[in-house]
């Protein structure tokens, strides 16, 4: 019996569902990974480059993080003092490696996100992924950092936009987290959108546009990716999902018409 196809089927059209269509992106992509043998290597191997990433931070930060705590304030001979510089040193310690973990095991498993996302486009069917060429390589790492740069800048002007509402006492920081969380969100969904198109050559305008025209399906899929990432430590591991299921946003969003086909040569059809 053929499995089903593990492409979404959304409606052409942005309805209130889109919130919990793109929400159960993250279920249809675990799911697609665990009867899948290659994703569930691949996500194995995300996994263990994950934890020895990890250790590793772990290990360096359990080294040089008295040295570091001593060069910024000498440690008091009284006790009193000594119990607090201990406390500062644990709260130092745990910033450190949630901040550690969150910068360090992306960059770790950069080479490992493309494919994951071609083995889930090939799952989906029509798409044959292209034979290794310098030339495509370089012109792709080169659209890959522009759109990054560009999603970054996008996520900082976003909040900056609304900042200023601090300045209103109580409401005004109420209302700067809820629409700061919200925009995160988006951003997040755009993150792990623009990973399938940038790698089919698509412009960053055409991710924008996305983002606007199915801005409730992005934020419910952008809402289960925040939330992931708020597991202490385990988030990263989570990382396969988000990849898978912003490729599975990418493939619905094609079926439906809502995209373009891709500039690239590699989807042989829908």
């Amino acid at each position: 019996m053929t499995p089903p196809s593990p492409v979404p089927p959304f409606s052409p059209r942005a309805g209130p569902a889109d919130v919990f269509q793109g929400l159960g992106l993250l279920f249809r992509a675990g799911s697609l990974i665990f009867r899948t043998p290659a994703l569930k290597r691949l996500s194995a191997l995300c996994a263990a480059v994950t934890l020895v990433a990890l250790g590793a931070l772990f290990a360096l930060l359990w080294r040089y993080a008295p040295d570091l705590l001593g060069w910024l304030w000498t440690r008091p001979t009284p006790w009193y003092g000594q119990a607090l510089w201990y406390l500062v040193l644990v709260l130092m310690f745990l910033v450190l490696l949630v901040v550690g973990a969150n910068v360090l095991v992306p960059v770790v498993l950069a080479p490992l996100q493309d494919p994951l996302s071609e083995l889930t486009e090939a799952q989906c069917g029509g798409y044959s992924p292209p034979p290794f060429r310098l030339g495509s390589f370089l012109q792709g790492l080169a659209t890959s950092l522009g759109h990054t740069l560009a999603r970054v800048l996008l996520l900082v002007l976003g909040l900056a936009v609304i900042f200023p509402l601090n300045l209103v006492p109580v409401v005004g920081s109420m209302a700067w987290t809820v629409l700061g969380t919200l925009w995160t969100m988006l951003w997040l969904a755009g993150e792990h959108l623009a990973a399938p198109m940038t790698r089919h050559q698509y412009p960053f305008s055409e991710v924008r546009r996305v983002l606007r025209q199915r801005w409730l399906l992005c934020l419910g899929f952008g809402a289960g990716v925040y939330v992931l990432l708020w597991v202490p430590l385990l988030n990263s591991l989570f990382l396969p999902v988000a990849v898978v299921g912003g490729t599975l946003l990418y493939r619905g969003l094609l079926a439906v018409g809502n995209v373009p086909p891709p500039p690239s040569s590699g989807l042989l059809g829908k």
